[in-house]
């Protein structure tokens, strides 16, 4: 079972890598080409938009968020621009500035709404 699932995971991160390649093919549709970045970017970062360390919803985005994604993007992206791209996996490894991305992609949300927040409740308090 457990080589199963790293099968799986490996198909999984070699069908990100090919929606990252087709992506910057100029044949990709503009839509197809924002789902599929942002799709590999949050797939390959290292920071979740939101912590596994929280219950039940920070696993929930990895089960929901990527797998329809990436089933989204497949759909997007044109046939055989996406044959080429895992054409091109198959035979090259991808490199994975896409992770960091990603990565500057969230930490920049989670910066964002810390600030949001600081602001909102400075300006509760002095309403009260």
């Amino acid at each position: 079972m457990l080589e199963r699932l790293k099968s799986h995971a490996r198909a999984l991160k070699r069908e990100i890598l090919a929606i990252h390649i087709a992506a910057k093919d100029p044949r990709t549709p503009w839509y197809a080409k924002t789902i599929a970045i942002c799709t590999a970017a949050y797939a390959l970062s290292p920071i979740d938009l939101i912590p596994d360390f929280i219950p039940i919803l920070g696993y929930l985005d990895d089960l929901i968020l990527v797998p329809a994604g990436i089933a989204l993007a497949i759909r997007l992206i044109p046939a055989e621009v996406l044959e080429d791209a895992r054409e091109k996996v198959a035979v090259s490894s991808e490199e994975r500035s896409v992770g960091y991305v990603g990565m500057t992609i969230i930490i920049l949300i989670w910066v964002l709404a810390i600030i949001w927040a600081t602001r909102f409740f400075i300006h509760l308090r002095e309403t009260i």
